[in-house]
């Protein structure tokens, strides 16, 4: 326990009197205090109490490239060093932040003509639900405002992004969402399926769904549609097979446009460069963050499509400059992180490490936990990767909330020294970093199965209650 001299406090208490914590219980908080971080290597963290564990969570779904990587570390120095910050408004620019757009750019799938950055993944889908308005506007059609998103959908926590968001916590008692937003189901065949639905029929239906929802709306009214590939937050949902090209054929019918939130799944965690990649599909705009950076600095962006960009750039003259952007859009410092993090997936290949590991710990994952009493469904590609714990498997039924064993999960995951991340309807989620190798992946199964003992006597009187 480190003690500040100036306080005689422990950083512990430090921490309890003064940091305002995010997605995290106010009180439960004064009482169990934190955990603090003090060093990470390759895929593994360390507490300030010698405490070591394999991050099975890349951070918050971000650190692809692992911790301790000096390359970005020199980089970051380095830029610090010759020019620490400078803005990006009235046509000012730095030359890491033009290097680092170039190559998302040409990394990106479909017509991607701009990148507008910002600092992290829900002021990026703040700048797409600003953008639709203003494209829409500029293209002489003010009704055409309505964004469709998902039922348990994780799209951010600032206003419009919140507001997309489909998870009632980061609604309930902000006033949130915006009335702009038109909410459809959810992909997950596993608890939204008919009995004896197969994949196909039900990406049909959901599809159908989709489409009887733009036209009860109105399709004038209809401006775009937002989705992750992979829903993260929401508890690793894979949509089923054929969802995304047949979703994209109805936006095409309406002129509706569609938002990849690429966030989590972009830079490699499916396997692929983006998501969109693996799904087969082409957005008209894309939001990414997170594994840009691979966490090291603060960093997104948005990068928008031809069709978009072309009104911008050919229709908005009479309102003058674009008034959107932040102090730290383009910030150079964050773009030298960026540079060196794609640098590092490029010469390590690690988005193909990612799809070839990642397979492993899928299949390992089943093999080890599939036909436990209270596992009901393991789910995901590449190196994200969702475990569902029910009180009955034959019946899909979830444990009440209150039960807490998510809470519990992740508790005894710690003991065992891997850190996760408990989600909606018990849903543990992992997405560890993507230099992830077999050994790592063996070991994290081995722990994951050791909480899963750890706390079978909780499962088993919660199922019998």
């Amino acid at each position: 326990m480190d003690i500040n001299p100036a306080h005689n406090q422990s950083v512990e208490d430090l921490d309890r009197d003064n940091i305002f914590h995010p997605f995290t219980s106010p009180s439960g908080h004064l009482n169990t205090g934190p955990r603090i971080m003090t060093s990470g290597a390759g895929v593994r963290v360390t507490d300030n109490r010698g405490n070591t564990f394999i991050d099975g969570l890349a951070g918050l779904w971000c650190v692809n490239v692992g911790y301790g990587r000096q390359e970005i570390v020199d980089a970051i120095a380095d830029q610090a060093a010759r020019l620490p910050y400078y803005h990006s408004f009235a046509s000012m620019g730095t030359e890491p932040s033009a290097f680092t757009a170039d190559t998302i750019r040409r990394m990106a799938p479909g017509n991607m003509a701009r990148v507008l950055f910002g600092c992290s993944g829900s002021d990026a889908n703040d700048t797409q639900v600003k953008l639709v308005w203003y494209f829409n506007n500029l293209m002489g059609r003010p009704q055409k405002k309505k964004i469709i998103a998902r039922n348990r959908a994780y799209h951010g926590v600032t206003v419009a992004s919140g507001s997309l968001t489909g998870l009632a916590p980061v609604h309930a008692a902000f006033d949130l969402p915006l009335p702009q937003v038109v909410r459809v189901r959810c992909p997950h065949h596993y608890h939204e399926a008919e009995q004896g639905e197969s994949e196909e029929a039900f990406a049909d239906r959901l599809v159908a769904e989709l489409e009887a929802t733009i036209v009860a709306e109105g399709p004038e009214t209809v401006a775009a549609f937002i989705a992750e590939p992979v829903m993260g937050a929401g508890g690793v949902v894979v949509p089923p097979p054929g969802y995304f090209p047949k979703v994209k054929a109805v936006l095409e019918k309406y002129d509706i446009l569609f938002i990849a939130d690429e966030v989590i799944c972009g830079f490699g965690r499916l396997g692929t460069p983006f998501g969109c990649d693996y799904f087969g599909v082409e957005p008209d705009m894309i939001s990414v963050a997170k594994g840009i950076t691979s966490g090291y600095q603060p960093l997104s962006a948005v990068l928008v499509g031809e069709k978009v960009w072309a009104a911008v750039r050919d229709k908005s003259d009479h309102l003058g400059v674009f008034a959107h952007g932040y102090t730290y859009t383009a910030h150079p410092i964050a773009c030298a992180a960026a540079n060196a993090n794609l640098a590092i997936m490029e010469r390590e290949n690690l988005f193909a490490n990612a799809g070839a590991v990642g397979a492993y710990f899928q299949e390992q994952l089943r093999a080890r936990l599939g036909d436990h009493d209270h596992v009901g469904e393991i789910r995901g590609i590449g190196l994200i990767a969702g475990v569902e714990l029910v009180r009955n498997r034959a019946t899909s039924q979830n444990f009440a909330a209150s039960e807490g064993i998510g809470k519990a999960f992740a508790a005894a995951a710690l003991e065992n020294g891997l850190i996760v991340r408990a989600m909606l309807n018990d849903s543990i989620a992992m997405s560890p970093p993507l230099i992830l190798t077999r050994d790592d992946a063996d070991a994290i199964v081995e722990r994951f199965a050791a909480a899963l003992h750890a706390i079978s006597p909780q499962l088993s009187s919660a199922a019998g209650a």
